[in-house]
């Protein structure tokens, strides 16, 4: 997928997503693309700034950060959180920190009892697509 920026005859600027250049060309040479705006067919290319990353802190989104940092520092227990998240709140394995999977009912309990869960913003790897 590649995104232009495109600009009208009345110089109305908008973005899109095409699937490569030649789409692009493709749809403008029949016609089929329009401004957003004020609806002409007469749609351009217009100059774009790359975007450059100025450090690999500042290239890497936010929840990448999260993620890692989480899968370094946290023990990943799996479906076993629920049941390791109670056992380290009632002293009975070792205090840590951890990660993993629980059913809604479960989290639920585990809040309801005072005990610390929060869902994460991901899925582990191994489940990723």
């Amino acid at each position: 997928m590649i995104r232009y920026a495109l600009k009208c005859r009345e110089a109305h600027s908008f973005d899109s997503w095409f699937r490569s250049a030649g789409a692009f060309d493709s749809l403008r040479a029949a016609g089929q693309l329009s401004c957003p705006e004020c609806g002409a067919s007469e749609v351009e290319k217009a100059p774009m700034a790359p975007r450059v990353a100025t450090g690999a802190d500042e290239a890497e989104h936010p929840l990448a950060r999260l993620r890692r940092e989480i899968e370094t520092k946290a023990d990943y227990v799996g479906t076993r959180f629920a049941s390791e998240a109670r056992a380290i709140h009632e002293g009975d394995a070792p205090n840590r920190p951890i990660w993993g999977e629980a059913r809604p009912a479960e989290a639920r309990a585990l809040i309801e009892d005072g005990i610390p869960a929060a869902p994460l913003p991901f899925v582990p790897k191994s489940k990723a697509n």
